[in-house]
């Protein structure tokens, strides 16, 4: 199954593709930004949009948003989506920056 959106808060920046097969739990979402002029990806410059890491509920994103408090890493507040589908999601960064994020299905 596939399905093409907006990037959420920066739609003219491109648009994104989210390839999921529901058998395996496994969503890949491939991203086009308009910023890039055709450059190769090189771990040194942009290129990797984030990563996504499912929890079991919205109980278990809290949890580890607690946890994240307790170890001092900023993050977002919970956000409850509905498009493409309904999801929430606790974003925050990794020590080299990198995008990272927890995500509930309800």
């Amino acid at each position: 199954m596939d399905y093409r959106f907006n990037h959420l808060y920066r739609e003219s920046t491109g648009y994104g593709v989210l390839l999921i097969t529901p058998d395996s739990g496994v969503v890949i979402g491939l991203h086009k930004n308009t910023g890039n002029q055709h450059e190769g990806f090189l771990e040194s410059r942009t290129g990797l949009d984030h990563i996504s890491f499912q929890v079991g509920s919205r109980a278990e994103l809290e949890s580890w948003m607690s946890w994240l408090d307790e170890l001092g890493i900023p993050h977002t507040p919970i956000r409850d989506e509905t498009e493409p589908f309904a999801y929430s999601t606790v974003v925050f960064r990794d020590p080299d920056n990198l995008q990272l994020e927890f995500l509930a299905l309800p």
